[in-house]
């Protein structure tokens, strides 16, 4: 079953990551857990990258990150980044621990991008992005 429906700019569901693109439809950030050292990973893997177990499971992430780094893009010729340009290629970590790889949405003009800037996951189109935390 293809959950991408054409699209370009997720990869086709797999019978393992299925659970998490259907969360991200859904709006929840999935990440994976460890069941042994109980070190969290991310991008998703049937094993734990850190003690090689194969005992992992998923688990729901707070959503909330801080910017490790970041690089403006100004051109992607492929599709379908190129009708996107300029955006923002970051790299966040989450709060569980693990790094991800993800894009940066700023929502106000005021925000700048800065190394620990405080993050949290909203959905564009099924596919997890970060924006500045919002202050309570």
């Amino acid at each position: 079953m293809d959950t991408t429906d054409g699209r370009t700019d997720i990869p086709e569901a797999d019978a393992f990551t299925r659970t998490y693109w259907e969360a991200a439809a859904e709006g929840r950030l999935l990440i994976r857990r460890c069941a042994d050292c109980s070190r969290a990973h991310h991008y998703p893997r049937e094993f734990c990258p850190h003690c090689w177990s194969e005992h992992v499971t998923w688990e729901r992430a707070s959503g909330r990150a801080a910017l490790y780094t970041w690089s403006v893009v100004h051109r992607n010729d492929l599709p379908p980044f190129a009708g996107r340009t300029p955006y923002i290629a970051a790299v966040v970590d989450l709060a569980e621990g693990p790094r991800m790889m993800t894009e940066l949405v700023l929502t106000q003009a005021a925000d700048e991008p800065r190394a620990g800037m405080e993050l949290e996951v909203t959905f564009r189109a099924e596919i997890p992005v970060f924006r500045p935390a919002r202050r309570v």
